[in-house]
Order: C-alpha cells, then sequence, then structure tokens
C-alpha cells in the first residue's frame, strides 16, 4: 500500500479534507515495521515523533482516545497506552485519501467543539468533552451525520490501539505472553457480547 504523505506533504486544506469523510473505512492492521515503532514508543515513553498528524491533531486526537477508553480501577486509559500515537503510525502507512478522512474528521471535531464551547476540543473541561462524546456516539450503528461516522472509525481505531497495546494486552486482559498480538481481537464486549478474554459483561444500551 502507497505511503501516506507525512503532515508537511498533505494537504490538510479544510475543504478537501471534509469532502473525504463521506467514505470513510476501517484503517488497516499496522504493519510489523509499525509495530516495532510503536512498542518503542511504549518502552521508552519517548515523545511522539508525529509522522503524519500536525500537534494539534494530535493533541486533539489524545483527548478522544482517552475519552473513548479512560482510565479506571482497572488500568490505564487509552492516552497512556499511547493509542493516539498507534494510530499516526497507521496513518503513514495509508492512501492520502484515508489521512484526509482523518484529518477532516479531527477538523469537524473542533469545529463542534469551537461551536458549542468555543473552545478547541482539546482544551475542553472534562464534562464538555463528555457532552461531545454523548452527540457523535448516539447514532453509532448508523451513523447519520459525518461527525458520528467519524466516531465510529475513530473508536474502531482506538480499540485497536489499545488492545495491541502493552497496557491493553498485559493490564486490561491479563495476558501473561510477552509478545505483542498481530491480530488481536479485542475485548467482545465491543461487539455486544460478554467477553471470555477479560471477564468484563456486555451491558446493553
Amino acid at each position: 500500500m502507497p505511503k501516506a504523505a507525512t503532515s508537511s506533504g498533505v494537504d490538510t486544506g479544510r475543504r478537501t479534507a471534509l469532502k473525504a469523510i463521506g467514505t470513510i473505512v476501517a484503517l488497516p492492521w499496522l504493519s510489523d515495521e509499525g509495530l516495532l515503532a510503536f512498542a518503542r514508543l511504549q518502552e521508552t515513553n519517548a515523545a511522539s515523533p508525529l509522522k503524519v498528524l500536525s500537534k494539534p491533531q494530535f493533541e486533539a486526537l489524545e483527548v478522544l482516545t482517552e475519552a473513548i477508553i479512560p482510565a479506571d480501577e482497572r488500568s490505564p486509559g487509552a492516552k497512556q497506552a499511547r493509542v493516539a500515537d498507534y494510530i499516526d503510525l497507521l496513518l503513514a502507512e495509508v492512501d492520502r485519501e484515508v489521512v484526509l478522512q482523518w484529518i477532516g474528521g479531527l477538523a469537524l471535531l473542533d469545529a463542534e467543539a469551537m461551536s458549542r464551547f468555543r473552545s478547541p476540543f482539546s482544551r475542553l473541561r472534562d464534562t464538555q468533552v463528555d457532552a461531545i462524546m454523548q452527540t457523535i456516539s448516539r447514532n453509532e450503528k448508523s451513523a447519520q451525520t459525518p461527525l458520528e461516522a467519524f466516531f465510529v472509525m475513530a473508536k474502531q481505531a482506538t480499540v485497536r490501539g489499545y488492545y495491541t497495546s502493552k497496557i491493553g494486552i498485559h493490564d486490561e486482559l491479563g495476558y501473561k505472553g510477552n509478545q505483542f498480538l498481530r491480530e488481536f481481537v479485542g475485548c467482545r464486549t465491543e461487539d455486544g457480547q460478554d467477553c471470555p478474554h477479560c471477564g468484563q459483561k456486555h451491558h446493553a444500551g
């Protein structure tokens, strides 16, 4: 698959990016090279060497992924698991059209935040983030708007990234091995089932 351009080479114009939102597709699996880079970031806790996203886009993505999988008493959340890094690494491996879908989705998220709270999404208070999340996740099974469609795509990528991370595999699922799983299925509660891996029960609603 062709490599996507870096953030300096992608046309990040808002109008161009928003046009791409209409045909959102799920991200593929991260390559072996990408998985190795992701593992190194977690091991070293190094600063994010962004490949595609700008710093403001990355910060918004960190807030979004943490809102999708927040820290709790069981394990850390998506931010500490470096899920935003996982997605940025993935975007460096996909077609330009897919990159534009993500850039457009993050632009829509910021526009929603500015319209409702006069602040970028990455700068919102927790209660404000929750309010936006309630709005964009309400039609998850049949997205009606571009922002709802972006949320579905972001949630899928967040779950995959989290359960590819050391935190997701070891802390959350209690996996005792020492290798990252190439195509881990993730938590079955995402599919509306009780999960045999982590023991969590599906709660309808």
